[in-house]
């Protein structure tokens, strides 16, 4: 039962009921239900400061799990950059060495493309957009490095197959089967000419051989010149190899290819003899390299052994007299 309460009126000098008004009744349930809705508020924000809620407790181990898995991945792509770089390195210090190719230029494997859709997408976000945006960016650039890699590799590719083309062609074997190493019997330079009994430069090297010995050739190419003359260098043949090489065979006895025809290393071009101004059945045989003749032992290396090539170094240093 609720109390009653009553006060003294000095008036009348009796005890009178306290009568409470509408209005009293109405502020104090507005005061209790204000101070009910403060006090709710307190704990609500006490609960949501010290508390998660079950889906924000959700929402941050999803968060975390990316974070992780940004991090993982940010893991791969530094290590797949690493390779990257070593096959770089590789590329520039030795694959490109070995073909006498200029490396590609560092501000152009390194240049790193910002795509502007990704810029204004970061310079809008944070946390983990921004995150993720960076990863896209970082797997941008190295898509782009690797793709770089791949034409070098082509581009190497394309080197490997001319360098195989440049060295079948290269003269690189004696026009003669010499495996005594006697048949070589004149060598390039200063020599007694057989005619006139001075010296003369001596533009090849002489193999003395029987008449109707094979002359074979010293690497790919195309005869260029088949050629008869009375005097000279009688009937011979030059091959061009390409690469700035050109192989000349004199004083043959006959022919066995025909101008324009394509040549093997190693293919017979004709054979040994006596034509033009020669005293004795031999070839003379010369190397030109960008129209400059050169030393033609220096291009035997193909078809002797260390030692062999030092005997006939040897041999083709002595100033003896030529045969043509």
């Amino acid at each position: 039962m609720a109390r009653i309460n009553y006060y003294y009126d000095t008036e009348t000098c009796k005890y009178e009921r306290v009568k409470t008004s509408t209005s009293d009744i109405i502020l104090n349930a507005a005061g209790f239900v204000l101070l009910s809705f403060v006090f709710a508020v307190g704990l609500v924000f006490a609960y949501t400061r010290y508390f998660e809620s079950p889906k924000e407790t959700a929402l941050a181990r999803e968060n975390e799990e990316l974070i992780l898995y940004y991090e993982l991945l940010n893991k791969e792509l530094d290590m797949a950059r690493d390779m990257l770089t070593s096959l770089q390195e590789r590329d520039d210090n030795i694959y490109r060495v070995i073909f006498e190719a200029e490396p590609i230029p560092a501000n152009i494997r390194s240049k790193n493309m910002f795509n502007s859709n990704y810029k204004n997408i970061l310079a809008k976000s944070s946390g983990t957009e921004k995150l993720i945006v960076n990863t896209i960016q970082k797997m941008e650039n190295l898509k782009r490095q690797m793709y770089i890699q791949t034409k070098s590799h082509d581009e190497l590719a394309e080197m490997v197959k001319n360098k195989q083309d440049m060295l079948a062609s290269i003269p690189a074997i004696q026009p003669v089967i010499n495996k005594e190493l006697n048949k070589l019997v004149s060598g390039f330079g200063m020599r007694f000419h057989p005619i006139y009994k001075v010296k003369k430069m001596h533009t090849g090297v002489d193999f003395m051989a029987p008449k109707g010995t094979p002359i074979y050739a010293t690497g790919d190419g195309k005869v260029r010149l088949v050629q008869t003359s009375l005097g000279g260098y009688g009937k011979q043949v030059e091959v061009d190899h390409g690469y700035g090489y050109v192989t000349k065979y004199a004083h043959m006895s006959a022919f066995n290819v025909k101008q324009g025809q394509k040549v093997k290393r190693g293919e017979c071009i004709g054979y040994v003899g006596n034509t033009g101004s020669s005293t004795a059945p031999h070839l003379h045989y010369e190397v030109i390299h960008n129209g400059k003749k050169v030393n033609p032992v220096h291009y035997f290396y193909n078809d002797l052994n260390p030692e062999e090539y030092e005997k006939i170094l040897e041999i083709a240093s002595k100033e003896n007299q030529s045969l043509s």
